[in-house]
């Protein structure tokens, strides 16, 4: 609903109209005719009241326009201020004055120009202005990150000792949340710290969890119920990161950009992004590495007995698993499909998927006894 500007205002938009007027018909009648034409006492009455009636006529009659403009304007600049954040707002000011100081810079050899140099120097820091705060805002992650890799490392004695030493933000990425081992490594309390959950993660999870695919939607659940339980059981902070860090870009690259921004480490499962991680010095906590380096250590030569379940890639061999998943291949173990039998430990495999254990039949036991 359009609402229409008060009979007061009007009205006194009417009387500063009339007043520039009264400005302006006087001005012409001194400085545009009084140097060549001689005014009647009439005359000069008649360019007063002309220019007193016409600008008020049009200051009265634009009101409602100035209004309309006015509103707009407040509006727009309303909404932009609570969208923009802290950051961006501080960026923008550092770089209007970088643009304003470029353009006073200029301004001495721009005003030496014959017919526009009283205004191009205005023109050009008002514009540089302007770019400065485009290009800060912009380029704001690029900065940040700048910033932080550029920050001198403390010196050992430059903290207090009564102050600990800060934790780095641990990003949890997609992969780890719909995993769900991460809730219960941080009840143990072995990472501390604060968690941060990137905003688009958090959307690729409702998207996962919006799928057409069954399994697909399962996982999508299951890693919101997670987050939630995350949220609302442990007592280390949580912080939803809503801010795009890379738009466009895909969601391993936001995080290890988030990473880089916040100074923090990324918490996955996810080999590949493990990779590409050390590649741009990035810093991972992976907790299938967590998870294998807890598992208990088999030597070569110890005996352990073990369930055969189905047969393995090569012939005659048998395969069997641990308590914790740790796949155990029994060289001629296919003859005990469905037995419990003794072995003993070859050799001890160790890859970034987890640890294989080969073994073989301990000679002379065969069988310890049969599944039922």
């Amino acid at each position: 609903m359009t609402t229409r500007p008060s009979h007061r205002l009007r009205v006194a938009t009417a009387v500063l109209g009339m007043t520039v007027g009264l400005v302006l018909a006087i001005t012409v009648m001194d400085d545009g005719l009084g140097a060549s034409v001689r005014l009647t006492l009439a005359q000069d009455l008649g360019i007063v009241l002309m220019g007193v009636a016409g600008c008020g006529l049009v200051g009265y009659g634009v009101t409602p326009v100035l209004a309309r403009a006015a509103r707009a304007f407040t509006g727009s600049v309303e909404g932009y201020a609570r969208r923009i954040g802290g950051q961006d707002f501080l960026l923008g000011a550092l770089g209007a004055l970088v643009g304003l100081g470029a353009g006073d810079l200029m301004s001495s050899p721009l005003s030496q120009i014959p017919v526009v140099g009283h205004i191009l120097p205005t023109i050009t820091s008002v514009t540089l202005g302007y770019v400065g705060v485009v290009l800060a805002v912009r380029k704001r992650d690029d900065i940040w990150t700048l910033l932080a890799r550029a920050r001198p490392p403390r010196e050992a004695g430059a903290m207090a000792p009564s102050a600990p030493p800060r934790s780095r933000p641990k990003i949890l990425d997609t992969s780890v949340i719909i995993d769900g081992r991460i809730l219960d490594v941080c009840r143990t309390g072995f990472i501390e710290g604060e968690l941060v959950v990137p905003g688009f993660v958090l959307e690729e999870l409702r998207h996962i969890a919006d799928s057409a695919d069954v399994l697909k939607r399962n996982r999508g659940r299951r890693g919101l119920d997670i987050l939630n339980r995350i949220q609302k059981e442990l007592s280390m902070p949580v912080t939803v990161y809503e801010r795009d860090v890379g738009p466009g870009l895909e969601v391993d690259s936001k995080l290890l950009r988030l990473a880089m921004l916040l100074g923090g480490q990324v918490l996955t499962n996810d080999y590949n992004l493990n990779k590409v991680a050390e590649l741009q010095g990035v810093a991972v906590l992976n907790l299938n590495e967590l998870a294998n380096a807890v598992k208990p250590v088999v030597l070569p030569g110890e005996d352990m007995t073990v369930h055969v379940i189905k047969d393995g890639k090569e012939t005659g061999q048998g395969v069997a698993y641990l308590d914790d998943g740790t796949m155990i291949v029994v060289d001629g173990g296919k003859k005990y499909i469905g037995e419990t039998v003794g072995v003993l430990v070859t050799s001890v495999l160790q890859t970034a998927a987890g640890r294989m254990i080969f073994a073989k039949p301990k000679l002379g036991e065969g069988k310890v006894h049969a599944q039922p």
